[in-house]
């Protein structure tokens, strides 16, 4: 889950991290009444949306009078932004963050995310803040920092004031760059974040160390227990279907491609992907039905792909274990005779309960092309909708 940078900037204001003054804005009125309240006499307007790159798309304007920050408002406010994390489509913006000026002297980029591979929180900083941390990774990985943090432990001080003087902070910053380091660390330890990126972090002109910028992504599995978090979730920057199905405990990504996928279990569901995309294929999305899905389930699992307007066929693909052959073919015949399905279905089923499976596809009087492998399934779909 993402939330918006204002709100990971009040978040981290509550963990004693520095972070400019500032205020959200959902009107032009508001932004006015946020630049106000500032003591300053440059104002940044910046567009809240749950992407990067904002600044290059035009979302980041400077302000050197109030009469600008309405102005600035009034165009940004209703804009969509495209952006290299967007996609073409890009995003609307809706609220806006009203932020005092900051007199930058140096930018840095500070992040902490799960390395899978160690099982451990990496600490990554660069000297090279500001911009894309992919692109510093791929032309100048020796400018990457990182310092890998013992779950017992935690991030001690000196890990924090290493990685302060590898990445050449000013040496009489270096105390205070580490106490923002450990607060950022227990922000992310505390509030089960997965990746929390500053890019950049600044040094001030008075001589001080505080995140310009903040994005968050928390573990959606532990949300149960960060319900203050939960509450900052944007509904309106989420995919629509993948709402719809987070109300069933139904996995769904929404992709770019046209054939629809309805898979029980996440790794026959990237396989299901895979070879989709090896015969030619583009898939829609990846649904990951669940182990334990009743026809209900499934019925609406089928509906959430059909509201993809780009799908021009479906493959359903199960292999039945705890997942009952026949119960998928339920919800699948119900599905289609509720919505009237108009596109390909190829269907491969196998496990528990697949002859009965078979029989109520073949009674359903539906046009469906059965398969017999996951091979033959992605086959024909390709031809279908090619």
């Amino acid at each position: 889950m993402n939330i918006h940078e204002y709100q990971g900037k009040e978040i981290l204001r509550n963990y004693g991290v520095s972070v400019p003054n500032g205020k959200v804005a959902f009107t032009a009125e508001e932004a006015v009444e946020a630049a106000k309240t500032l003591d300053s006499s440059v104002y940044v307007v910046k567009a809240q949306i749950h992407a990067g790159g904002r600044g290059k798309a035009g979302g980041v304007k400077i302000a050197k009078s109030l009469d600008e920050v309405r102005t600035y408002a009034e165009e940004l406010l209703g804009k969509t932004l495209v952006t290299h994390q967007t996609g073409p489509e890009g995003k609307e913006v809706k609220r806006l963050l009203i932020e005092e000026g900051c007199d930058i002297k140096k930018e840095y980029y500070v992040g902490l995310v799960l390395d899978r591979a160690t099982s451990q929180v990496v600490l990554m900083a660069s000297e090279e803040g500001g911009t894309e941390i992919e692109e510093v990774a791929a032309a100048t990985p020796e400018k990457i920092f990182k310092e890998y943090i013992d779950p017992v432990v935690g991030l001690t001080g000196f890990q924090a004031r290493r990685i302060a003087f590898n990445i050449n902070i000013p040496k009489e910053l270096v105390n205070k760059a580490a106490k923002f380091m450990l607060g950022l660390y227990n922000v992310y330890v505390q509030k089960d974040a997965s990746i929390v990126e500053i890019n950049p972090l600044v040094v001030t002109g008075d001589g001080n160390v505080m995140a310009l910028d903040a994005k968050f992504n928390f573990d959606s599995n532990a949300l149960y227990r960060q319900k203050d978090v939960i509450e900052l979730r944007d509904l309106e920057e989420e995919d629509a279907k993948e709402i719809e199905a987070s109300k069933y405990d139904l996995s769904y990504i929404s992709l770019d491609g046209n054939i629809g996928c309805m898979v029980n279990g996440a790794g026959l569901a990237m396989a299901t992907m895979d070879i989709v995309k090896h015969y030619g294929g583009d898939p829609a999305n990846f649904l990951d039905v669940g182990g334990g899905a009743t026809a209900e389930k499934v019925t609406e699992a089928f509906k959430i792909i059909l509201s993809d307007e780009n799908v021009k066929g479906i493959f359903v693909n199960i292999f039945g274990g705890i997942m009952k052959c026949d119960v998928i073919a339920t919800g699948v015949v119900e599905a289609a005779k509720q919505i009237g399905l108009e596109v390909p279905l190829v269907v491969r089923l196998e496990g528990t309960n697949v002859d009965l499976g078979k029989d109520i596809l073949n009674k359903s009087g539906l046009n469906i092309i059965a398969a017999e492998s996951m091979a033959d399934g992605a086959q024909k779909i390709v031809e279908q909708v090619g």
